[in-house]
């Protein structure tokens, strides 16, 4: 039911009675299995993951004295072992984190970066761009991964534990094992001929050769010692050891099944690539919103402009009272147009001339938003405006398509008992990544240069996400925190998708915020996400709905997506209490846990 929604902070920190699904989870006793449920109340932290183990990892931390930083970076090498398939040590990622001290938002760009021999034709073969399937499954696809570099400088900047300690549940898992579920075989499933390509792959993740079987335990010894050593050594054994010389070494050759045929083209990465890798510590980027502050990831990532953009078109209409289809068509436009600003503007900005404040400012969202009409859709691909110059309606540029990104990360939210919090979003780019498991290390290397655009979205403009020597990939993702006027968290959330991760945490924001829902209710409701494309993707919530035809009566067109992002949050209640929110029936539902749960 809807509700509406009052603009004073105190009650969009909405009590645990409001709550409608699940229950929070009890403690675990270490090595025993939490029931997995999507909402949890209670004080001491909290935990939100796609995984039971992941967020158990995480509680554990908590319940051991750590913050939540300690927390995340537990949380996150656990799902490392339990979603392989979407993060781990050989990716990369974005980390936000509010310091309740200070009362301040702080950011990592952790995003993987191209080979330092790499240029804009890195994708270009006899004088075309590859096929994208035949890039993904190669050492091109690989870049230098940031995921450990980032849990590092956390743990450095802002942590109260050592790596080897915080590294401890995941390695446990790894070793022990943990239980397959359907999401785990159906995604091995779907990558079985990639993993078929490369041995290691095939003998660590299709054991004698078959699917993992639902209900069986699923081991990992390689990378349980692959986390006992950077436990030991620090991620020097990456960047500057014998682990980045097997990273590098698989990266330049590939190792193929010689009966597959398939041409795993090398990369180019090289040891100066991993010693000169940085995790960035950079500003948020920052919104203002009904009152609220969103803060979020500047670029390399396109997540917090373009969320932040977003919002800002919306900010003039009182979305509270507005029809659920007067609702959707504007939150589907400001989406359309904020993608197409997104395409012409955003890149790496070590390379490229990134107007990140002028694409949040308000006044030029006041100049983009009066294209939005109330009974006519615009079409797609919208051009971009020009956030230098803004002129009221005009589309200042020459449109340029999204291009693909794989839709397959994973995404964390914690907070502690002091206050503090992190949203942390990880990735190997798409299901799989590269498909490549750096032999005896327990761990698949990412795909992540395949974000790059293979060749001018546009060769009539600039494209700022082309290959570069060193550049970052441009990403979607969109870590979040939300802050009251008095600088406190109200609630955190991100999400997996790729570029429709974007569309995911704007539409939870706004359902909400604006719309009333509480937070595992506005995570669990049906999806839409335009990305500046012909269609707008629905999924079956929405697509099977009347609401659909009365969008389509206003001018929109359609397609199915069954499933759109996985997001987590964590939401900030009185009296010291929080609430984890996870999906309730996305990739088999999330995980919600806190440390000591509300009656």
């Amino acid at each position: 039911m809807r509700r509406p929604v009052a603009r004073k902070l105190s009650v969009l920190a909405v009590s645990a009675a409001v709550v409608s699904v699940g229950a929070a989870a009890p403690p675990a006793a270490q090595g025993t299995a939490v029931e997995k449920v999507p909402v949890a109340v209670g004080y001491g932290g909290a935990v939100a993951s796609v995984d039971t183990d992941a967020s158990a990892a995480g509680i554990e931390v908590l319940r051991k004295g750590g913050n939540a930083v300690d927390a995340a970076v537990a949380t996150a090498a656990a799902l490392g072992v339990t979603e392989p398939y979407s993060s781990g040590i050989g990716g990369g990622g974005y980390f936000v984190y509010y310091d309740a001290k200070s009362r301040t938002v702080h950011t990592i760009d952790g995003r993987e970066t191209a080979p330092l021999t790499a240029d804009s034709n890195l994708f270009v073969e006899n004088g075309a761009p590859l096929a994208f399937a035949d890039a993904v499954s190669s050492g091109l696809s690989v870049g230098t991964p940031g995921t450990p570099a980032t849990w590092a400088t956390a743990l450095d900047k802002w942590g109260s534990k050592r790596l080897g300690s915080v590294l401890k549940p995941a390695e446990r898992i790894a070793r022990d094992g943990f239980t397959v579920d359907d999401t785990f075989r159906t995604q091995t499933a779907s990558n079985e001929t990639r993993f078929r390509y490369f041995p290691d792959t095939a003998k660590l993740f299709l054991p004698g050769g078959q699917l993992p079987v639902v209900g069986s335990t699923f081991k990992n010894p390689d990378l349980a010692d692959t986390y006992a050593e950077l436990g030991k050594k620090g991620v020097d054994a990456i960047y500057r050891g014998d682990l980045g010389e097997d990273i590098v070494d698989t990266v330049n050759n590939p190792p193929v099944e010689a009966s597959s045929g398939w041409n795993a083209r090398p990369g180019e990465l090289s040891d100066k690539d991993l010693a000169a890798y940085r995790a960035k510590l950079q500003a948020p980027t920052k919104t203002s919103y009904r009152g609220l502050g969103v803060y979020s990831i500047a670029p390399s990532s396109s997540g917090g402009t373009t969320v932040g953009e977003a919002l800002n078109i919306l900010e003039k209409t009182d979305l509270s009272k507005a029809s659920e289809v007067q609702y959707l068509h504007r939150y589907i436009e400001a989406s359309r147009i904020a993608f197409a600003d997104r395409g012409r503007w955003v890149g790496d900005p070590a390379f490229e001339d990134v107007p990140t404040k002028e694409l949040l400012s308000q006044k030029y969202a006041d100049s983009r938003a009066c294209l939005i009409k109330d009974d006519a859709v615009l079409t797609s691909p919208v051009a971009p405006g020009d956030p230098r110059s803004p002129s009221a309606c005009s589309e200042g540029g020459t449109a340029a398509p999204t291009t693909y990104e794989g839709e397959n990360t994973t995404h964390l939210t914690v907070a502690d008992k002091w206050g503090n919090v992190v949203s942390y979003t990880l990735t190997i780019e798409q299901t799989g990544g590269s498909a490549i498991t750096v032999p005896g290390r327990g761990f698949i290397l990412n795909n992540e240069l395949t974000d790059f655009s293979f060749a001018p979205a546009n060769p009539a403009v600039h494209d700022p996400n082309l290959p570069g020597p060193g550049k970052r990939p441009r990403s979607s993702i969109s870590p979040t925190i939300v802050l009251d006027r008095h600088n406190k968290p109200v609630v955190a959330l991100g999400s997996p998708g790729g570029a429709t991760i974007i569309t995911t945490v704007l539409q939870v924001l706004t359902e909400f915020v604006d719309r009333g829902l509480p937070l595992v209710d506005a995570i669990a409701a049906p999806r839409a996400s335009q990305r500046n494309a012909a269609q707008t993707e629905l999924e079956p919530g929405l697509y099977n709905s009347d609401l659909r035809t009365q969008l389509e009566a206003i001018g929109h067109s359609f397609k199915l997506n069954a499933e759109i992002g996985a997001a987590t949050g964590v939401q900030r209640l009185p009296g010291g209490k929080w609430l984890a929110a996870a999906e309730t029936v996305r990739r088999g539902g999330g995980s919600a846990q806190v440390v000591y749960p509300a009656p």
